[in-house]
């Protein structure tokens, strides 16, 4: 993963394509795996740095979705649980199961979540991840010694799958680059070219860093933006109708004192219809999630003031020790790109499937979906791709292919363990320079040798690539990682032949993002 190599391949292909994908998250990244390994020709432009927007928001879960069952999309659900195994099973340095607690209050809430949980642990079949049991009050209250006990009758575990969406993704990118894919990130599309047929062949794109602009031809075009995936098919029909509904959901980070035991907590119905989790994650506890309808998308979404009440208060209802604004550690809104289905309001009501449309321009699109069913998705997206195409047909063989970093002992790494297989080349770095095994900062376990790596080795641009996508410090903790940049832009600025300037350029602009990762007390 060199940029300067990457850029290399895409300036110097003569010959067209097979795909060029435009959007660098969990879906493009997906996408790009499978094209790959299957033998296409494949480039993926990434406007921003790979997973800026949606795929380093979620709430961390891999999942098949408890409320999809209780809607009767049984589908999706057993589709994602499919996919939650296969996840687990070849990436399982970063997907490990995580026992979630549903508390009971009330006498008959035990055996009617039980039973529910019951029918999703049979769904998975042998994906499962672990049996689901109802527990007494003092069970549920060892799992999660924060809970409030008041009215407290038991409750019900379950197992679900944990992962790090943005290290996922990097190492999908990386899988992808290893299967023959050229990828770069500060890339943007800014035009999609036609033949004379008037289907489109091609894109014209800028490298960001330079501002060069150039073109490039393929025999499929393939739009994984997200969010901005209309604004995408109308380069090419300024008049398409909308297919994606922006949906945002917020999340609020505090310390392990929250949740100070192993088991996440399980809140199946707020006043807003969303399920709510608060879970263990990198030594902290992250809440969430909201659903807030959107009429603009951002690369940068805020959560809003009601979004952070609302899970505060939601959570104090749970929490013997309440959180208030004050203990917020970092707070970061992720917006979903839901497939249009009628006119209703309610976004959480729409389904999580995903759509794969095929404009009047020859332009194919994917949008809904969710993290835990990427690959599945990637799948279909390539099959119909390869059929427009007309491209030679040859199987899909991501089931069973090892994403970057495979390693099935990874826990030995101790705080590299995210890093998997790739954890004993950054601790050679320490070994070969001590000075590289410091602390950035005292709040967050990370130490300046994964500045170097990102920058070396996972194409790491910007001190917020670093801070936000290679690291989650910014996720974790904003002042923190705020604390972090100057130091984090002088590796960088040595790594990649910068100058001062650039390195106080690099803080203000890291800076002034960070802030919308802080909240008034």
């Amino acid at each position: 993963m060199k940029r300067d190599e990457m850029l290399k391949q895409a300036r110097e292909r003569v010959q067209p394509w097979d795909l060029i994908l435009v959007g660098g998250g969990a879906t493009g990244a997906g996408v790009a795996v499978d094209a790959a390994s299957r033998g296409y020709a494949t480039l993926l432009l990434e406007q921003h740095d790979f997973g800026k927007g949606t795929s380093s928001r979620s709430t961390k879960l891999v999942h098949g979705g408890v409320r999809y069952l209780e809607q009767g999309n049984v589908s999706l659900v057993m589709e994602a649980l499919h996919e939650r195994g296969l996840l687990r099973q070849n990436a399982p340095h970063l997907v490990s199961e995580l026992a979630c607690v549903v508390p009971s209050y009330t006498w008959w809430e035990g055996p009617f979540y039980g039973m529910g949980l019951k029918l999703y642990e049979l769904l998975a079949g042998k994906y499962g991840f672990g049996k689901s049991r109802q527990i007494s009050k003092e069970e549920t209250l060892q799992r999660l010694p924060n809970v409030n006990p008041d009215g407290l009758t038991g409750g019900v575990v379950y197992y679900d799958g944990q992962f790090d969406d943005t290290r996922l993704l990097i190492n999908l990118i990386a899988t992808a680059a290893e299967q023959g894919a050229t990828l770069l990130n500060y890339a943007k599309v800014t035009e999609l070219l036609k033949g004379s047929d008037g289907v489109v062949n091609g894109v014209s794109w800028q490298n960001i860093e330079t501002a060069e602009t150039f073109t490039a031809q393929a025999r499929v075009v393939v739009n994984a933006t997200g969010t901005f995936i209309d604004s995408v098919r109308r380069l090419a029909e300024p008049d398409a109708a909308q297919i994606m509904v922006p949906s945002q959901g917020a999340h609020l980070v505090f310390d392990r004192s929250f949740l100070p035991g192993d088991s996440a907590i399980l809140v199946p119905h707020t006043k807003d219809g969303r399920v709510m989790f608060a879970i263990p994650w990198h030594g902290h506890t992250l809440v969430g999630t909201t659903d807030t309808p959107l009429k603009e998308t951002s690369l940068e979404p805020v959560a809003l003031d009601k979004e952070i009440d609302f899970i505060l208060e939601t959570a104090g209802l749970y929490l013997e020790k309440r959180p208030a604004r004050s203990d917020i550690l970092s707070v970061f809104a992720g917006i979903r790109p839901l497939a249009k289905s009628g006119e209703g309001a309610n976004t959480a009501a729409l389904s999580r499937d995903h759509v794969i449309h095929i404009d009047k321009s020859g332009l194919l699109s994917i949008t809904g979906g969710k993290w835990t069913t990427y690959r599945n998705m990637a799948q279909g997206c390539v099959d119909q791709a390869a059929t427009l195409a007309d491209l030679p047909e040859r199987p899909c063989l991501t089931r069973t292919l090892n994403i970057h970093g495979y390693h099935t002992h990874a826990d030995g790494f101790g705080s590299l363990s995210f890093y998997g297989s790739d954890a004993p080349a950054i601790r050679k770095l320490i070994t070969d320079d001590a000075t590289l095994g410091r602390q950035l900062d005292s709040q967050l376990p990370y130490v300046e040798a994964e500045v170097v790596w990102a920058a070396r080795a996972e194409m790491a641009r910007t001190v917020e690539d670093v801070l936000g996508r290679r690291t989650r410090a910014l996720f974790l903790n904003a002042k923190a990682a705020m604390r972090m940049a100057p130091r984090a832009a002088k590796i960088m600025a040595g790594e990649l032949s910068k100058d001062e300037k650039w390195q106080s350029d690099q803080v203000k602009m890291f800076n002034q993002t960070a802030g919308g990762y802080l909240v008034r007390a």
